[in-house]
């Protein structure tokens, strides 16, 4: 049996590459990879897997010294939420697959770190990080953020399905790892999903025995704050993947969650006295409720419709 200790030092000895896919990056990209650099766990490589428009198009990065940075050039019409992610994990040869967003910022010098100390466990086979609201954040999105990334850890496994749902099955990709051994296991991201990737993945996890570390103490910046209109493409989106896989997602309500989300965040604003809010609120919860709605019917809408009302669009093509 090995002993805590032993795990500790198997842990430190592990090797890191950080998976980024990219779109059309600023500044916020940029402060990222500096902030990887910093970290007092540095990753073995950063794969970025560069979605191009034209032949040619470079992926333009500021210079950090002793970095080992590899841009990979992915054709616009290939990119997949599942496959491009997937092509990734094939690229490296690491012990923990880390995948973040372009726009997920370190807070510290310590995410990795961080990240990777559930591992001690065995039977953890993923984690991923708190994830902070910007400064210029509102007051809705700031809650959005607490209720899902609250400030307590919380290593969960099959034993939870009876209190949490599908929250049990929250791992997001934002800022997220995986034990590449476990992750070969279970096959992997899916080659071809219009969103939800992650949540995929950790049924396959779950379903195995593993476990999904939520690690509040690896913390990145990194929220939004979509229209209407943009609630409702991406909940479609959200719609469709679950119809997609539907045998996962019909085991777990989801849709109570979202109620759960909307009733406290409308005493949240009773609370503060944000009254002015509450017209706002209940027009995005129902722009999210009707777009998921048509998703998780998409098969029944005419095909015009069907790319009209997606986020991701170059996914029908």
């Amino acid at each position: 049996m090995i002993k805590n200790n032993d795990r500790e030092n198997i842990i430190k000895d592990y090797s890191i590459d950080v998976i980024i896919p990219t779109y059309h990056t600023d500044d916020k990209f940029n402060q990222l990879l500096f902030m990887l650099y910093r970290q007092t766990v540095k990753p073995k490589r950063v794969i970025i897997l560069h979605t191009v428009e034209t032949e040619g198009q470079e992926q333009k990065l500021p210079k950090i010294p002793d970095t080992n940075i590899t841009v990979i050039p992915i054709d616009k019409k290939d990119f997949d939420h599942g496959g491009t992610r997937r092509y990734g994990a094939e690229l490296s040869d690491a012990d923990i697959l880390l995948y973040m967003t372009q726009d997920a910022i370190p807070v510290d010098e310590y995410l990795i770190e961080n990240l990777i100390k559930p591992y001690e466990d065995p039977r953890v086979a993923a984690t991923y990080a708190r994830q902070l609201p910007e400064e210029k954040a509102d007051l809705l999105e700031r809650y959005s953020r607490l209720f899902n990334y609250p400030k307590d850890s919380k290593v969960k496994s099959s034993e939870d399905i009876h209190d949490l749902g599908i929250k049990t099955f929250f791992c997001s990709n934002v800022c997220a790892s995986y034990r590449k051994e476990t992750y070969q296991k279970l096959g992997g991201f899916v080659k071809n999903t219009i969103f939800n990737e992650d949540m995929i993945l950790a049924f396959a996890i779950i379903g195995a025995g593993y476990k999904i570390a939520y690690t509040a103490d690896a913390k990145v910046i990194h929220s939004h704050r979509y229209s209407c209109l943009q609630q409702f493409t991406r909940n479609f989106d959200l719609g469709v993947s679950h119809r997609q896989y539907i045998e996962l997602f019909q085991s777990v309500k989801s849709e109570t969650e979202g109620i759960k989300l909307v009733k406290q965040s409308l005493q949240y604003l009773i609370d503060h006295k944000q009254y002015l809010l509450i017209p706002d609120l209940i027009l995005t919860a129902g722009c999210k409720y009707l777009g998921y709605k048509l998703g998780f019917h998409y098969n029944k809408l005419p095909r015009d419709l069907v790319v009209r009302f997606s986020m991701n669009k170059s996914y029908w093509n």
